[in-house]
């Protein structure tokens, strides 16, 4: 059970006058109703308050659910007043109280505005110090925000016209058990089932607040329900503190544990080494000639001198039959297409490529000449690594695929890696730019302003890299594969 459903649970129990006991000698909620009418008179006679207009008698069909013997079915309308007027001077301070300030959920706290009442008396609704304030439009309504008000300046009062207002009759009924009733769901269930309005703008029917049936007990044992309900709401608040960390936990478990899947990946510890697949060095070596060669044919530029690798930038241990590399050692980066202006491609904004633990993305079908300047140029089998935030940190990489004529050019805030020759697994790398040793130090890397920040224009190509045997590489992929879409399976759990 939610901490919410417990509440409304509670408040249930409260309003079938089954939280604390009934005691003879408290009297009946029939004796309460008599009392209230008594004083209801009163105030008529001596025109404090208006006569209300009659309200329907209450029939059999409308009783929602059993009651205790002592307590009594009433309207609300019969045992309050209703959206009460203000009459004092203008220059009076006051509190202004906007819907923004009203506490919603199972809370009872308000704040406000201190503001003349010359200024707030009219278009506003009027309230004073122990008058109860229900929100009427939708989604405050549904939200629970209702509150009996405190410590108004100089006790008075005004706010927004979304504002029912009900008051107590010279302390007949407790403020409290009344706000607790207009928070249960029975009460807002009831009162969704009335709303009027257009979509966005609905309220409760104008006459659903009077009509309302209210479980009225004697007055002391409101005192008794409110108390439990005062009693029992803390530790509530506690249970739904390690129900909504326990509910953290398990949203980000999926997400955590694809991290530690990756990282385990990337240190040589999801799959066995096996001797015969050979060493990364030996991988290394292939690949340099495998980029001379082309560099020879002039198919890729060489690139600027790298930073040797030191023993202090080594982030964690590989296995030894491993190497770490940079990044731009055993790819080229960036590269450019070059082709007639008139063959179909693939254009690739940010959003069609997909973020977190995925390899997807879709493409409009564009001109090369409409799209070869201005943009990131790519092809077939290459990755595509977002360098802004929060596309970066979200994981908005892809190897590209199925590119219309094989080429394709998008949004210039992707890097582009290409393998040389197949000497490395695609797949493999775009795990490794997946992975949060890859992410976080990237974002240390940062530069630009605010809500601009990209990655270090030197982070990709000088990243560390640990480089399996080609054949581990596969092997990586192929368990990465088996067990990641196992973790997305968890998140829709």
């Amino acid at each position: 059970m939610t901490p919410q459903e417990l509440k409304a649970s509670i408040l249930q129990l409260a309003i079938q006058g089954k939280l604390v006991e009934q005691r003879p000698e408290e009297g009946t909620g029939e004796e309460l109703y008599k009392q209230i009418q008594a004083e209801k008179q009163k105030l008529i006679k001596a025109g404090k308050i208006k006569k209300g207009k009659p309200l329907p008698e209450i029939t059999e069909n409308e009783i929602p659910f059993d009651i205790p013997e002592s307590w009594k079915w009433v309207r609300v309308a019969q045992i309050v007043t209703l959206n009460p007027k203000n009459d004092m001077d203008n220059n009076i301070d006051t509190s202004f109280v906007p819907m923004s300030c009203v506490s919603d959920g199972f809370r009872n706290t308000h704040t406000f505005e201190v503001k003349k009442w010359g200024a707030i008396k009219k278009g506003f609704t009027h309230f004073a110090n122990g008058d109860i304030g229900i929100a009427k439009i939708t989604p405050c309504f549904q939200n629970r925000k209702s509150v009996v008000f405190r410590d108004l300046i100089n006790g008075y009062g005004a706010g927004t016209t979304e504002l029912s207002i009900v008051r107590v009759i010279n302390n007949t009924v407790l403020r409290e058990y009344l706000l607790w009733f207009f928070k249960t769901e029975y009460f807002i269930a009831n009162g969704v089932k009335s709303f009027t309005g257009t979509a966005g703008q609905q309220r409760i029917h104008k006459d659903y607040l009077a009509t309302s049936l209210l479980s009225l007990p004697p007055l002391a044992e409101q005192k008794r329900i409110v108390a439990k309900i005062e009693e029992l709401l803390p530790y509530i608040d506690r249970y739904e503190k390690a129900w909504n960390r326990l509910e953290d936990l398990n949203k980000r478990f999926p997400a955590d544990m694809q991290k530690s899947i990756l990282q385990m990946a990337i240190q040589g510890k999801l799959v066995e080494q096996r001797p015969e697949e050979g060493t990364a060095e030996e991988l290394y070596k292939q690949i340099q000639e495998e980029k001379k060669k082309l560099i020879k044919a002039d198919k890729i530029k060489k690139g600027k001198p790298l930073p040797e690798i030191t023993e202090n930038e080594i982030p964690f241990d590989i296995p030894e039959s491993w190497k770490w590399v940079r990044v731009a050692q055993i790819v080229t980066l960036n590269p450019k297409n070059d082709m007639d202006n008139n063959i179909d491609t693939s254009f690739v904004p940010m959003s069609c490529v997909s973020d977190g633990f995925r390899n997807t993305h879709t493409f409009e079908v564009k001109k090369w000449g409409a799209i070869k300047k201005g943009f990131t140029h790519f092809a077939n089998g290459d990755i595509g690594i977002a360098k802004i935030t929060p596309c970066f940190q979200n994981r908005k990489s892809v190897v590209f695929r199925d590119l219309i004529n094989g080429y394709g050019a998008g949004t210039t805030e992707l890097s582009i890696v290409r393998v040389i020759n197949n000497t490395v697994l695609r797949e493999y790398l775009l795990w490794f730019f997946k992975t949060e040793y890859f992410i976080a130090n990237g974002v240390k890397s940062f530069t630009g302003t605010a809500g601009q920040q990209r990655i270090h224009k030197d982070y990709l190509a000088t990243s560390l890299l640990p480089l399996p045997p080609l054949a581990e590489q596969k092997r990586i992929v192929a368990k990465l594969e088996e067990i990641l879409p196992l973790c997305e399976k968890l998140k829709q759990c």
